[in-house]
């Protein structure tokens, strides 16, 4: 790998712009910019289907300490469009790691930038809101001229991401697999673990660790793309129903709210929303979403109600809106169960009527704390009792 480093500016859609550096010279990079506050997980950030077409700036000032392996990739691809960061680290220390951050760029040929203020960036986002930007790497030296966002490639907002990333046809998981086991996982910890519940994700961009507790507990697992019908899903006799995290706005997803809203009215299958997957449940059930000025990503957000609060993992840009909860309409069939005590937006809802909840959080923690992954064992229990008194 080349020691020579490349002049590299960040534009940004309101004519700012920050002077960094590359590892390597490569295309000009569009995307959606967003900040995520966490000190750790770049790994996980990388290869979250979430993060697909938006350039992720680390506000922790140091990233690539611990490197990387090959047990923690959320996906099997790289979605993020680009990365920017203080200060990449060129060595790395830990006993899990394989490769440094440095190198992985380097070889899978990441548009990068490094060397700027991202405090500065981070806090300029936070007054103006996310919003397209651009990396360009220079040839030799810095030539620092408006960047050219042509409006219809910039109108990231409006593409549905979804079908990007789900999976294109059905896959079944129905053990602990080496690729997808995990080391602080014990999988024989668990006493629902032997069940064999039969569970259908949908996939809107499903993370790895997901996948990962749903076999911890013995789960037959069934992973069906965003666009699969009532009647599709249906064929596979599902005790339980998972809809995953995924990126993008989930108003666009007209296909899975409608699909959603047929498997809310027209079975009783225990149901589990998670991220997207709560938004899309959500909308189904007839409330709205909206879209947050600079969202919340990182590892620390405190979420509960009253004096209770857990600290949570969250990366969504998107929000449900409380605006109708309080018409006696979905009063009568939601209760609020989480508020983000941050901002006070909703991060949890339990139906009142039907085994359904759901959660704006990321309770397989990858990365972040596990104070909420005692949700995927109330998943199991609940598909144990509806197994057992189905009426």
């Amino acid at each position: 790998m080349s020691n020579n480093f490349f002049p590299s500016v960040l534009y940004l859609q309101d004519g700012t712009f920050y002077k960094g550096w590359s590892l390597f010279s490569f295309q000009d990079s569009l995307g959606e910019i967003v900040f995520n506050t966490g000190m750790t997980g770049y790994q996980e950030i990388i290869t979250d289907p979430s993060y697909s077409s938006q350039i992720v700036v680390f506000t922790y000032p140091e990233i690539g300490n611990t490197g990387l392996n090959q047990e923690d990739n959320e996906s099997n691809f790289i979605h993020v469009k680009g990365l920017v960061a203080k200060n990449i680290v060129s060595c790395c220390s830990n006993w899990r790691s394989q490769i440094s951050l440095e190198k992985y760029i380097f070889s899978k040929r990441i548009p990068h930038i490094f060397g700027i203020d991202t405090r500065a960036l981070t806090k300029h986002l936070r007054t103006l809101g996310v919003m397209n930007v651009k990396i360009v790497a220079m040839k030799s030296s810095y030539s620092v001229v408006p960047a050219n966002f042509n409006p219809n490639v910039c109108k990231l907002h409006t593409l549905d991401l979804v079908k990007k990333v789900t999976t294109k046809s059905a896959y079944n998981l129905s053990m602990p697999i080496d690729s997808t086991s995990s080391f602080h996982l014990n999988f024989n910890q668990n006493k629902e673990r032997g069940k064999n519940f039969t569970i259908v994700v949908i996939d809107f961009g499903v993370k790895f660790n997901i996948l990962r507790r749903l076999l911890s507990f013995g789960c037959n697992i069934f992973v069906l793309p965003a666009f699969s019908s009532y009647n599709t899903i249906i064929k596979y006799k599902p005790d339980g129903l998972l809809l995953s995290n995924g990126p993008g706005d989930p108003s666009i997803l007209t296909y899975s709210i409608e699909t959603v809203k047929k498997l809310i009215y027209f079975s009783n299958i225990p149901i589990f929303g998670i991220c997207m997957g709560h938004q899309v449940l959500n909308l189904a059930l007839g409330l709205k979403t909206f879209k947050l000025k600079f969202g919340h990503r990182g590892l620390n957000h405190p979420s509960g109600l009253n004096s209770y609060s857990e600290i949570t993992s969250q990366n969504h840009g998107f929000a449900v809106s409380n605006q109708f909860l309080s018409q006696k309409t979905f009063s009568k069939i939601l209760k609020i169960n989480n508020l983000n005590l941050n901002d006070l937006t909703i991060a949890g809802v339990i139906h009142n009527k039907k085994p359904i909840f759901s959660v704006q959080s990321h309770p397989e923690a990858s990365p972040g704390p596990h104070d909420t992954d005692y949700l995927f064992k109330i998943f199991i229990q609940l598909i144990d009792f509806f197994c057992n008194y189905p009426n």
